[in-house]
């Protein structure tokens, strides 16, 4: 029995259309990397994502949402988070549940505070460190130990709602 393959992907004017047995399909897509066509619909479609993101940056900014430096300092300022532990455990809050970032280096949560016009941290992996000691924030296990992974706990989400209610 021969299993069949099919490839269907439209990038603008330019429609792949393959179909057939799984050995031929895989020849014409090998093919295909060869004369560059299949680097052009990723480039199509690639073009088409941030064109996407633009128009929705483009619109959020039109009716008036946020940016994103505002959004985090009126998080902030509506929490009366001062103290710079809370303002960091509240910028991983923030990068994870609401941006929805899974992956947050120094420079991702340096710059968070840099447009909230806020001075960031400085030591970034001291915070995260004593965060991580005092039950607040976690590394999954599949990250190994590194802090640009954390998240977290339910300690540390009731740590930020109960200093926002203080």
């Amino acid at each position: 029995m021969v299993s069949q393959a099919k490839i269907i992907v439209t990038a603008g004017d330019l429609k792949i259309d393959i179909s057939g047995a799984t050995v031929e399909v895989d020849a014409r897509l090998i093919q295909m990397r060869h004369d560059d066509t299949w680097s052009i619909v990723l480039e199509r479609l690639r073009d088409a994502r941030d064109a996407a993101i633009d128009a929705a940056i483009d619109a959020a900014r039109d009716i008036g949402l946020p940016e994103r430096g505002s959004a985090f300092r009126a998080l902030l300022e509506t929490c009366s988070l001062y103290k710079k532990p809370d303002q960091v455990l509240a910028a991983i809050h923030y990068l994870r549940d609401v941006e929805n970032i899974k992956d947050s280096p120094p420079r991702v949560v340096n710059q968070l505070f840099s447009e909230a016009e806020i001075e960031p941290p400085g030591n970034l992996s001291l915070y995260l460190n004593r965060l991580k000691e005092r039950g607040l924030l976690m590394v999954p296990l599949e990250h190994g130990d590194k802090n640009r992974f954390s998240l977290l706990t339910d300690a540390g989400r009731a740590h930020l709602d109960k200093q926002s209610v203080s």
